[in-house]
């Protein structure tokens, strides 16, 4: 569960490409430990010896360590939201769509694993508390754009009109999400590969004979 450490604050002075660049680097460090090691479980001082700084120079970059976290997640959110959105504004069918949700998700599963692995980690909890409302407003924001592709493809005859869409959106989602507890980035299995394949056993069930 999030807290927020007690340390100084200090605002951010990241106006330089420079520094815009370092922050980042930063965030995406922070991102793996959080993902690796546990949010809480994760000291300032983990953060600043991974990146081999002095704990307190984080401080010239970032608030706090709840900071990083909300920056990290509102990035994240807000980014595969617009993805999403896009894919589904953009698609010619349900099927289509449905098909472009499934790789993005799969290519954000390989491109961004540490951020993926720590929003399943710690989403449930984070919405809960009050500065990351945006959690659970983001979720159920996505949870609307796939479950408005499955009642349209119900409605078009593509997809079987016997399957609850809450149900098989909650199938898709914890199939795909769960591949990054085992999807390795650099492995012989290419992201694209394993799209292909999800999709194939996914519509030997989902799509009318």
């Amino acid at each position: 569960m999030a807290t927020r450490e007690s340390v100084p604050r200090s605002k951010r002075r990241a106006t330089s490409p420079k520094a815009q660049g370092r922050r980042s680097e930063l965030l995406a460090i922070a991102a793996e430990l959080f993902a690796t090691k546990g949010y809480t479980q994760t000291t300032v001082r983990d953060i600043g010896d991974a990146a081999g700084i002095l704990s307190g120079s984080l401080y010239h970059h970032f608030d706090s360590k709840e900071a990083m976290l909300d920056e990290i997640l509102r990035d994240f959110m807000g980014s595969l939201h617009a993805a999403f959105a896009e894919i589904v504004a953009g698609g010619e069918s349900p099927r289509q769509v449905l098909e472009g949700l499934v790789r993005c998700s799969f290519g954000t599963i390989h491109e961004r694993p540490h951020a993926v692995a720590l929003y399943q980690n710690e989403s449930a909890l984070l919405a809960h508390l009050p500065d990351f409302t945006f959690v659970a407003r983001t979720s159920q924001d996505i949870t609307g754009l796939w479950l408005g592709v499955l009642a349209a493809g119900q409605e078009s005859g593509d997809f079987r009109a016997d399957l609850e869409p809450g149900v098989v959106y909650r199938f898709i989602r914890d199939s795909v999400w769960g591949a990054v507890g085992w999807y390795k980035p650099d492995g012989k299995l290419a992201h694209s590969t394993l799209a292909d394949q999800y999709l194939t056993m996914l519509y030997g069930g989902l799509l009318r004979a």
